[in-house]
Order: C-alpha cells, then structure tokens, then sequence
C-alpha cells in the first residue's frame, strides 16, 4: 500500500473554522491556491524564525500567516510574471492598481494577452538582473488579465495556439495550430468582472479607492519580504534556510504529470518537478532546524516518521474551463506531507 506506515489524518473542520485566516487574499485566481488550509499549516510550523515558500504562486500561505509578517521571509517563483507583480505591487502599489482598473473586453483581453507574451523573453532576465526592477504595466495587465481569463493557460507558452499578430498589429488565424498563442472567451460568470469585483474586506469604500487600498496593503505586507524570481532549488540551499535559524519551508509545486491534471495550467508549468521536491523533502526531514510541509495528492510514498494530513480543496477555478473529470476528483485527494520536526495541530482530535 502506498505509504504504508504513515500517519495519517482527515479535516473534518467547517468551512468557517478552516478559513481561519487573514483577510489580505492575492488578487488574482490561482489554481491550486491553499488559502483553505493556510491556517492549518501555521500551526505545523508553530513560531519560526525564517520561513522559505519556492513556488510562491498567490501567496496564500504567506497571506495568512497570523499576527503578520515574522522574522526572515523568502519567497520565490520561476514565472516572471508572478515575481513582477509581487515586486511591483512592493514597490508602487498605485501604479499596479492604476494598470488593473480596467473593464472586462474581449478585444482588449486578447490584445494584452498577445503583448504580455511579447514581454517574457525579457521579463526575467531584466527581474534576475536588476533587485530594484519591476514593470507595474505588466503587472496590473497580467493580473487583469487572470481575472477575466477562463481556466489555465494565461501568458502560457507562446507556440500552444493558432492565433498571432501581423505587422500592422492585427489578431489573424494563422492557419496552422501551435504556432501562436490561444485566443479565449472573456469570463462571463459571476467572477468575470475584472480586478475590482474580486475586492475583500474593504467596507463600503467605492470600487476604484477599495483597489488602492487593496493593493497598499499588500504591498505593506510584503513591505520586507525577498521575492526572488527563478529555479526553487535557489532558495532551499543552507544560507537561505537553516543558517538564518529555526525554518519553515513551505513545498508546493506544479502536481505531477502522473496525477492526471492540465498540464497547461501555470505559464511556467513542470510535470517532473514535484518528484525533485519530494527527494529533497526527504533528504533534509531530519533536520531539527527545518520545519517542511510538502504539498500533493494522495498515492505518494514518505518515509513513515512523515505525517499525511487529508482536505479537501474548495476546485471552482480549476474547472473554469468545465469538464470537472479528474481535476474535480482530485480534490479530495489532497494531502500535507509533513516532516517529523513539524508541530502536532492544535485541534489533532478533530481531524483523527
């Protein structure tokens, strides 16, 4: 049997009580986000001087560290266009969300969408180049962008879909299919309404000041943390993790291509990282100065002092491009793998 020997528990919390987590969300859909269980994983981690998350994504976990930011933060993400935006939003908030104010158009979804792709070439060699850059035009187009996007794929590769750009700048089929980018309906559920609709916890501020403060208080939560842009492996090495004190370390890559997901869903997407993370996972679990949380699905050999915590993840944006199938299902397979120097939860009774 898979993981035979490991501990293993099951959430049986409410919604409300496993929600447990701060108000400050990332503005944007992020397929397998883990804001539900954010709360979950802190108390894994218990107090901890420095805390290192590789794939960065949304910042779910980050976002709900109680009582704030604490000690060391480091974070990092291979897409450019993530580190852009965490970076931009750090550094001019109102530019970012000057950017993203704008209305739900197909025209102008497609045309962003074609013009953010024109920009990764060089995106992240001017990020790894230059600690201070950041672009807030990118950044407040490509989070626009991911809110009035269906499913997987935005800024994805370029070569995934028929459609490219002439000369004069027009949109033409180019009647040859993987040789440009994908052209995609604007979302026209409920969500589908752009930046603004997706505001939290704001009051009754109007739409365009609530973004504003939105996004300064994002950018006053990520006021010290180090957002590096490039592989996971540069974050995880001795100096930025045990050498810095007690560590949480915070795993959650692309999910294996074995696991039956899109493998189109990231713009930096990898079907072999999660077997490297698991390797260096377990290589360093007995180390009394990390504390580490690995993310995936259920099915995956540990070690047996390695404790498996099941939930279940909320799916919805993982299926915005419909037919549910076996991403719907995977989302009762979800897992925390967690180290044996991680903390029992503080409520283990209702989760045995």
């Amino acid at each position: 049997m898979s993981g035979k020997g490991l501990a293993r528990f099951t959430l049986s919390m409410s919604t409300d009580q496993l929600q447990t987590v701060s108000s400050l969300q990332a503005p944007f859909p992020w397929f397998g986000g883990k804001s539900r269980v954010a709360g979950l994983v802190w108390d894994l981690f218990g107090e901890v001087q420095n805390y290192v998350e590789p794939f960065f994504g949304s910042g779910a976990v980050l976002l709900g560290r109680p009582g704030g930011a604490a000690g060391i933060e480091t974070v990092n993400d291979k897409d450019g266009y993530v580190a852009n935006f965490w970076r931009a939003l750090s550094h001019n908030p109102e530019a970012v969300a000057a950017w993203a104010d704008w209305p739900v158009n197909e025209n102008d979804l497609h045309a962003r969408h074609v013009w953010l792709r024109r920009q990764k070439a060089t995106l992240v060699p001017r990020l790894e180049g230059d600690p201070m850059f950041f672009d807030a035009q990118i950044a407040g187009w490509w989070v626009w962008g991911l809110s009035a996007w269906i499913g997987g794929g935005f800024c994805g590769e370029s070569g995934s879909g028929p459609w490219g750009v002439t000369d004069d700048g027009q949109l033409v089929h180019l009647g040859n299919a993987g040789q440009g980018v994908s052209r995609q309906l604007v979302h026209l559920g409920d969500a589908g309404q752009g930046v603004s609709r997706r505001l939290v916890h704001l009051g009754d501020a109007g739409q365009d000041s609530g973004l504003v403060k939105w996004f300064c208080a994002l950018a006053a939560r990520l006021r010290f943390v180090r957002v590096c842009c490039g592989d996971w492996t540069r974050i995880c090495g001795p100096t930025p993790t045990s050498k810095q004190g007690l560590t949480a370390v915070f795993l959650d890559p692309p999910y294996g291509d074995a696991d039956g997901r899109d493998l189109n869903l990231y713009a930096e997407d990898d079907g072999q990282v999660a077997t490297d993370v698991r390797a260096w996972a377990i290589a360093h679990g007995d180390d009394p100065s990390l504390r580490i949380i690995v993310c995936g699905y259920d099915g995956t050999d540990w070690p047996s002092k390695w404790r498996a915590i099941a939930w279940t993840a909320a799916g919805g944006y993982g299926n915005q491009g419909g037919g549910g199938g076996r991403g719907a299902m995977n989302r009762h397979l979800e897992r925390l793998y967690c180290s044996p120097t991680c903390l029992e939860p503080r409520q283990l009774s209702l989760w045995r």
